[in-house]
């Protein structure tokens, strides 16, 4: 597991945003291909995201195993092997790429209005990204991603606060000896 904590930023206009930075093994155009082509997103990304790669296209998301529901984004930048920035409904996501000899620096820049989730989607998108990893390397992801993200959530927790933390885990993530 990836110790890199995201780190937390009040923007001017009230919006929260998380940077994630990660040191990839790989060069800027491998690590591009993990981000844009669905035969690698498949193994890491949350959802499918369908539609044009584009600036301006829209775009649909859709979790594979009905998790959640659907819902509609729109392709904000696509400039390849740079930058990939989208609106994931409600939220942006910016993706850097910066080369770094013969690896990449990738940036992660996650913004949101809603405070209460931060911890949640902290872990969730610190998860993912030490997934994405895991597929560029050629490993095999962590079988117990529950206990995984549930470690991470606590951290998150710990880290940005207990405002960060009124929305709690996802479906399946949580502790289900409450139940």
């Amino acid at each position: 597991m990836n110790q890199d904590l995201g780190e937390l930023e009040k923007l001017a206009d009230d919006r929260w945003q998380v940077r994630y930075t990660r040191t990839l093994g790989h060069p800027p155009e491998k690590v591009w291909h993990a981000l844009t082509e669905p035969e690698h997103l498949d193994a890491w990304f949350p959802t499918t995201i369908d539609g044009e790669r584009k600036a301006g296209a829209p775009l649909s998301f859709h979790f594979r195993e009905h998790e959640a529901d659907d819902f509609d984004g729109r392709m904000l930048t696509y400039e390849p092997p740079k930058v990939l920035e989208l609106m994931w409904g409600e939220d942006r996501l910016r993706f850097e790429l910066h080369p770094a000899g013969d690896a990449t620096e990738l940036v992660l820049l996650v913004t949101t209005a809603e405070r209460g989730k931060l911890a949640r989607d902290g872990a969730g998108w610190h998860q993912k990204l030490d997934e994405l990893r895991s597929h560029l390397d050629g490993e095999a992801v962590a079988a117990d991603a529950a206990s995984t993200w549930k470690s991470l959530f606590e951290r998150y927790q710990e880290r940005f606060g207990r405002e960060a933390s009124a929305i709690g885990p996802p479906e399946g993530m949580g502790d289900d000896s409450a139940t």
